[in-house]
């Protein structure tokens, strides 16, 4: 039981955010009003992604020094989940953009460069499957996974601050931190990007365990 307590820190955050991101206070900014309760899922699921991607970058590296596949297999589910928590930030973020900017996609830098970093990663797989021999798949993805995750960083954190844009904290907008001394964001705002992690580490957990599985079968037929 004790190896598991952090699933249920996990659960407790999770189920915290969404009934606190509903029901709690928030501060009555123009533009924004409600639609700032969307902070806890679409800035915190972008947290969880980068999180996830790191552990993919880093595990891509490990591959290419030892050939372990089992650091491959880690690389590999780790992009998987990163990019589901990117589609999901996607998805919440045009939903956001909806009601405060009047379009699901107003074309914004940020959304540009979120889309590329996003069809960076897709293009990660589609080259994984286009390698029918195990050991050439797993190299040439490591080096292509080392090289996106060093591309994705500027594209996401730099290249939007360098132009106009619409997100808060680029282009001259404030963020959130700036503007808003709200408390009640914050207590909601810090254990939901707690949550979203830890839920991005188990879902790479479970992935990971099913690979191994898989893997051991293919070995031993």
């Amino acid at each position: 039981m004790k190896k598991y307590w952090w699933k249920f820190v996990c659960v407790i955050l999770l189920l915290y955010t969404i009934i606190g991101g509903f029901l709690m206070p928030v501060p009555a900014l123009s533009i924004l009003h409600e639609t700032i309760r969307n902070l806890y899922f679409h800035v915190t699921m972008w947290f969880g992604m980068l999180i996830i991607f790191t552990v993919s970058f880093i595990y891509s590296i490990k591959y290419l020094g030892s050939s372990n596949h089992e650091h491959d297999i880690v690389a590999c589910e780790a992009a998987n989940v990163g990019l589901l928590f990117g589609t999901l930030g996607l998805i919440t973020g045009s939903i956001w953009a909806k009601f405060t900017w009047g379009s699901y996609w107003s074309n914004d830098p940020k959304e540009l460069c979120a889309a590329i970093a996003w069809l960076i990663y897709m293009a990660y797989f589609v080259l994984r499957n286009s390698f029918s021999d195990m050991d050439k798949r797993a190299r040439v993805s490591a080096v292509y996974n080392v090289f996106a995750f060093v591309i994705v960083i500027p594209i996401l954190f730099v290249i939007p601050r360098m132009t106009d844009s619409l997100h808060p904290g680029n282009g001259g907008n404030p963020g959130f931190n700036t503007y808003d001394l709200d408390s009640h964001l914050r207590m909601v705002f810090y254990p939901a990007v707690i949550g979203w992690s830890l839920l991005a580490v188990w879902l790479l957990n479970l992935r990971v365990r099913i690979k191994r599985i898989e893997y051991k079968k293919l070995m031993n037929a």
